[in-house]
């Protein structure tokens, strides 16, 4: 009886300088990032070899930079025979990654959507306007009520579920202080800022959906050849229109990351590999789904001893 297993891709916060080492001498890495650097116009590849770190950490670099490693991570995989997942997810970004590991968006058009999608999240909310927060130890609905309270002086939604006692928040800076302070007064265990330059996945990047929107209209999808589970709401699509709006309203939606990692796990998956670098994933899986394995791919040895795990399973 083999195992069900799936595949999961990494979001921005996952990228370090340095991330494909192990594999830079695979030939099925160096055509990929060859690839990249071809449909970008620049040099992807040095950027994530040798950085430097603030620059990689730029939304326009990263974004591109984190679906190039993860699908390079990918098709070494496959080349070793490991075998296809069953289902797969992405967060935030990582839903990008996942269509292209699906066949549902060609990798060279990928990597310039998401270099136009991360141009637009930047454009939405000037730099220094908007941001997002961690905040631990408390349910999602007390978090949602808080960003409810805290909105008198602004925009603050919750917008990544992504584990139980992990809600991230975003919004206008003003907003988000006094959610953040909410947060720690009503117990919870910890409120912090993150580094990142504006206020992803709430309603203030509804410009950027729209954007996306348009933009997508240019591109090619296909129905993917493996179900991606998409974060706006959990559910697979086959046709092109319904994923391309998916993707437009996933800019201005909250990651239901905890519910996806649930509906694998209700599926029959008891095996989660996440595909990239980091390890933030998997280690979310876990305190998601006990019961659900999960390992992080992110070496040549860890891609390789799935490899061989998956094929030992027929």
């Amino acid at each position: 009886m083999s195992t069900k297993f799936a595949f999961v891709f990494p979001g921005q916060g996952s990228q370090a300088v340095g991330m494909l080492d192990s594999l830079k001498d695979e030939p099925v890495v160096q055509e990929t990032m060859q690839e990249a650097n071809e449909a970008l116009g620049f040099d992807l590849n040095k950027l994530i070899a040798e950085g430097p770190a603030e620059d990689l950490n730029l939304t326009v670099n990263t974004q591109p930079a984190l679906l190039a490693a993860s699908i390079a991570m990918y098709r070494y995989y496959l080349a070793l025979g490991g075998k296809k997942p069953e289902v797969m997810a992405g967060h935030s970004l990582g839903e990008y990654t996942a269509l292209v590991a699906a066949g549902a968006l060609d990798f060279k058009e990928a990597l310039k959507l998401v270099r136009y999608r991360a141009e637009q999240m930047q454009k939405a909310v000037p730099v220094g306007q908007g941001s997002m927060a961690a905040v631990l130890g408390l349910a999602d609905d007390v978090v949602k009520d808080i960003c409810a309270k805290a909105s008198d002086l602004g925009v603050v939604e919750a917008v990544n579920f992504n584990t139980p006692g992990q809600v991230v928040i975003a919004g206008e800076v003003e907003a988000l202080k006094k959610a953040m302070q909410l947060a720690t007064e009503a117990g919870a265990r910890r409120a912090l800022q993150l580094k990142v330059s504006g206020p992803f996945h709430s309603s203030l990047m509804k410009p950027a959906a729209d954007a996306l929107k348009v933009r997508l209209e240019e591109v090619e999808v296909k129905a993917p050849s493996i179900p991606v589970l998409h974060n706006i709401d959990v559910k697979t699509r086959t046709d092109a229109k319904d994923i391309k709006e998916a993707l437009a309203a996933q800019a201005a939606s909250a990651v239901l990351w905890a519910e996806t990692v649930r509906e694998m796990a209700k599926l029959g998956v008891t095996m989660i590999y996440e595909c990239g670098p980091g390890a933030a994933l998997s280690g979310m899986v876990k305190r998601i789904t006990p019961d659900v394995k999960a390992m992080a791919l992110n070496s040549q040895k860890a891609l390789a001893e799935a490899a061989e795990q998956t094929k030992e399973q027929n």
